[in-house]
């Protein structure tokens, strides 16, 4: 495919990404309102936000291996129409049960849209052309993510408009993605014999999910040390144990153990887990940062992380361009690392009386840094996997990060609601004011409290975010410290489609029988995949 073919067939992909990172920032602004007309408690806002992220997260690994059993372009499609039947159903709920479930909903088509989207991008993109298309994925996420809380405080505070034009808002995107990847996305379908490892889809899918709710419900819900905790953890464990088990010795499994024996793979996956800790976690809680702490409005708050936003996207599509034009690309990773370590580093320093302009030279310096690492991550593992492993691959990594996130998320949310109370328990002191019992584990409203709290308020939040920051360091540094060891390898020529039907042409060619695997050109009318003298499969030796 040519630069004007493969920007039409990733207009969709776009669409797609969008729409999935907009389910996830919409709602932010919008929740307090969602939760009060609905007439549900705390417990339900908190679930109305986990759902998402659980369905999300546990599914990814699923999307990315049926994406090397399957139609790629079907599956997007399929991911984008169970997003649009849930955004419809969160929009028309009322009752919160409804609500939670049209998230479940939700998150399962958001997990195969950040899945599929990058699968995708390798399997019409070879490896050395691949780094230039970085960009527009920074730029897509940056949008996302800056406009995805303005446009809900935005929509929640029009009177004719309303909370629930939060959900309907991104179907239109989906709808239109899933017409332009009909147009427009063109990928053959290899055909082989498979078996659904419906076991061990179970039991990484309860397993994870086991875990996940253990971290966003813990210091919450229930305390870290209970029963709660040591049933939850205990169940986890032993259903990824049993999935570990299953899955060593299923015949197509969901995630191959053997793609562990590939070193990139490995130390990216780490990596990832790492970066997934240290940036989501870390930066999650700024805009709380800038409302309580500097006293910003939420649609002020929100235009505050554009600087960090702005570094992410510039230092992805430089980078992404010079990896394109050298085929060189380890070197920004390394760079990438120790950015975002410094980053962290400086974000440690922060406080409530840390001026806008040292904030947004500190928050560019952590988003160049994590531009250049998250999605180089991605390049370097899927530059060398045999193309029937790009979706797993993928997902695993993509997966990796986001349970990073999320388990840092949890534990550093709790870390600070613990530093706050003591923060405002010694502020109050000094000032001489009594502390009422368990006010520190409360978000306050600023705009009800009286001047003689509002400083001591602000000084506490100021402190603990940047503790959290001084927190997340150490895992920045660990990230970095495994990118050191991944081994710079050339970047393929080849795309992962071409190398694909390369490799199921030479198996049908050198197997015994030839009736597992075959080639289906026929799907979407692709006639014109140029895949007419395919280069060799390129052998991968085992303890690569």
């Amino acid at each position: 495919m040519n630069d004007k073919q493969i920007l039409q067939a990733m207009s969709g992909l776009m669409a797609g990404m969008f729409v999935a990172i907009l389910a996830g920032t919409v709602v932010a602004n919008a929740l307090p309102r969602i939760i009060a007309d609905l007439g549900a408690s705390q417990s339900s806002y908190t679930w109305v936000v986990t759902a998402e992220l659980l369905a999300m997260t546990a599914t990814v690994p699923l999307w990315g291996k049926l994406s090397d059993l399957y139609n790629q372009k079907m599956l997007l499609q399929l991911s984008l129409s169970l997003f649009v039947v849930g955004s419809l159903v969160a929009g028309f709920s009322h009752d919160v049960g409804l609500l939670i479930f049209s998230r479940v909903v939700q998150g399962v088509g958001a997990g195969g849209l950040t899945a599929l989207a990058q699968v995708v991008m390798a399997a019409i993109i070879p490896p050395r052309r691949l780094g230039k298309y970085a960009g527009i994925f920074g730029a897509v996420f940056a949008v996302g993510t800056v406009a995805g809380p303005l446009i809900g405080g935005v929509l929640v505070d029009t009177s004719w408009l309303g909370w629930r034009w939060c959900f309907f808002i991104g179907v239109p995107f989906a709808l239109l993605g899933i017409v332009l990847l009909q147009r427009t996305l063109k990928l053959p379908t290899v055909r082989r014999e498979v078996t659904i490892d419906y076991l061990g889809a179970f039991l990484i899918v309860t397993g994870v999910c086991a875990l996940l709710i253990w971290t966003s419900l813990a210091g919450n819900s229930f305390d870290w040390a209970s029963w709660q905790t040591a049933a939850l953890t205990l169940t986890g464990t032993a259903l990824l144990l049993a999935a570990v088990f299953v899955e060593s010795r299923a015949k197509d499994p969901v995630i191959p153990l053997s793609i562990f024996r590939n070193r990139t793979v490995t130390l990216t996956t780490v990596a990832s887990l790492f970066v997934g800790v240290a940036m989501f976690a870390g930066t999650v809680f700024l805009s709380q940062y800038f409302q309580i702490a500097l006293g910003k409005s939420p649609t002020v708050a929100g235009l505050m992380s554009l600087p960090m936003i702005g570094g992410l996207l510039v230092s992805s599509t430089v980078a992404g361009q010079l990896i394109s034009r050298t085929g060189k690309w380890k070197g920004y990773l390394v760079a990438g690392g120790i950015t975002m370590t410094a980053g962290l580093g400086l974000l440690s320093t922060i406080g409530a009386d840390t001026s806008f302009g040292v904030l947004s030279v500190y928050m560019a310096v952590l988003g160049v840094g994590v531009g250049m690492l998250m999605q180089n991550l991605v390049l370097a593992a899927q530059n060398d996997v045999p193309a029937q492993d790009l979706g797993t691959a993928t997902s695993v990594l993509s997966f990796f990060r986001s349970l990073g996130g999320t388990v840092g998320v949890s534990v550093l949310g709790a870390i600070l609601a613990n530093r706050v109370a003591s923060e405002m328990t010694k502020g109050l002191g000094q000032a001489g004011i009594a502390p009422e019992g368990g006010g520190g584990h409360a978000v306050p409203d600023m705009t009800q409290l009286p001047e003689t709290l509002r400083p001591i308020v602000e000084n506490a939040y100021g402190v603990a975010t940047g503790d959290l920051f001084l927190i997340s360091t150490p895992f920045a540094v660990l990230a970095l410290i495994v990118v050191l060891f991944i081994k710079e390898k050339p970047l393929k020529t080849t795309s992962g489609m071409e190398r694909r039907l390369a490799e199921a042409e030479a198996g049908a060619t050198s197997g015994a029988d030839g009736a597992g695997d075959g080639v289906d050109l026929s799907k979407d009318g692709s006639g014109d995949e140029g895949t007419g003298g395919s280069p060799a499969v390129e052998k991968e030796p085992a303890g690569r």
